[in-house]
């Protein structure tokens, strides 16, 4: 028992060390402009190889999708082709006159018990021709359907397809870039060793934090406007119009109280865009970024990632749009007063200003 506490204890200080290195390296020995970029570029190169690896597992999956629609697509072009010719002798019976031989059929009974019996007969083959050409119109639309589902899977492949083209050519002149620094140093072997350092700590710590960060200010988004609501300064009536101000100090006093991890990070307003930074131990983050108005899905004020720098370092744009994606950093006005629209938003210095409008 003492003997794997004790392995285990060495495990935690060889970790320890290996993460906390580089930035006791970068303290005594503060980074040039050179190295900087030098371990951008690197770790540049990791993030577009793992967005290749994300976007190379989408398009397996879109190409497996388009594999099956198409084969769906084979049985219900069958299905129509069987359905066809029922449904075409269905139709020359209406246009031929056929039909109307049974309204005569009708006419030209002597009793009541045989005028029910040729009425019920004839019911029996309206229902028919309605249920056979029900089905082909039922098998119709889902042709259809499958075709436009194929068609959009087809785009969204090519896009990826394109996608990833893109982000290797990019992967690939970065590595050539970073060879051409190695290359001409005359301290390749201590440049390969930090960018390896760096990398190692993204991987294991620099990512997970970032992500942990977004993810707290998702959730904590989602109670946003209840806060607007009953902060009774924030928002302000003129006839049919409303304005929402959040000013910066509000925001961060909110945050705090949502999660603590909010206790040294801090939001700026500034004019256009808002900056969000912040410090915790060995890992420095810089967000900046700008809101506009959506009406897609539905109408909100939706925040977009324009800049990411992670200790110093600045991550490339897939990074930012990965983020983006996965979490959701905007806020709906109709959460916080139903039945209207934001239409403007607009960021100036220490403070947020969201003009709304009665959606009629």
């Amino acid at each position: 028992m003492l003997r794997r506490c004790f392995l285990s204890c060495c495990l935690l200080m060889v970790c320890t060390v290996i993460i906390l290195f580089p930035y006791r390296a970068y303290a005594e020995d503060p980074l040039s402009e050179e190295t900087r970029k030098l371990l951008e570029k690197s770790l540049s190169i990791v993030e577009i190889d793992r967005e290749i690896k994300k976007t190379e597992g989408l398009k397996t999956q879109a190409q497996s999708k388009l594999d099956m629609l198409s084969g769906e697509l084979e049985a219900k072009q069958a299905q129509i082709s069987a359905s066809q010719s029922q449904t075409d002798d269905r139709i020359r019976a209406y246009y031929m006159g056929e039909r109307e031989d049974l309204l005569g059929a009708l006419l030209s009974t002597e009793s009541i018990s045989d005028f029910i019996s040729v009425l019920d007969i004839i019911d029996m083959i309206f229902e028919r021709d309605r249920d056979i050409l029900n089905d082909y119109q039922e098998a119709y639309r889902n042709l259809m359907d499958t075709r436009d589902k194929q068609s959009q899977l087809l785009a969204e492949l090519t896009e990826l397809k394109n996608n990833l083209l893109l982000q290797r050519e990019r992967v690939s002149e970065l590595q050539a870039s970073v060879n051409s620094s190695l290359k001409g140093s005359s301290d390749a072997e201590k440049l390969k060793a930090l960018m390896e350092e760096m990398n190692a700590y993204w991987n294991n710590v620099g990512l997970f934090e970032v992500r942990r960060h977004f993810k707290a200010l998702a959730e904590a988004m989602v109670d946003l406007p209840e806060f607007l609501k009953n902060n009774g300064n924030s928002i302000t009536a003129s006839g049919t119009n409303y304005t929402i101000s959040i000013k910066q100090e509000d925001l961060n006093a909110f945050l705090r109280s949502e999660n603590e991890i909010f206790n040294n990070f801090a939001f700026t307003f500034e004019d256009g865009r808002i900056i969000a930074e912040g410090k915790r131990d060995s890992l420095q983050l810089r967000v900046e970024g700008h809101y506009t108005i959506e009406n897609e899905p539905q109408n909100s004020i939706q925040f977009h990632v324009d800049k990411l720098v992670f200790n110093g370092l600045v991550l490339p744009d897939t990074t930012c749009r990965e983020l983006e994606e996965d979490f959701d950093l905007g806020f709906y006005p109709k959460l916080i007063i139903p039945l209207v629209e934001a239409n403007e938003v607009t960021l100036q210095k220490g403070l947020l200003i969201i003009k709304l409008k009665l959606a009629l």
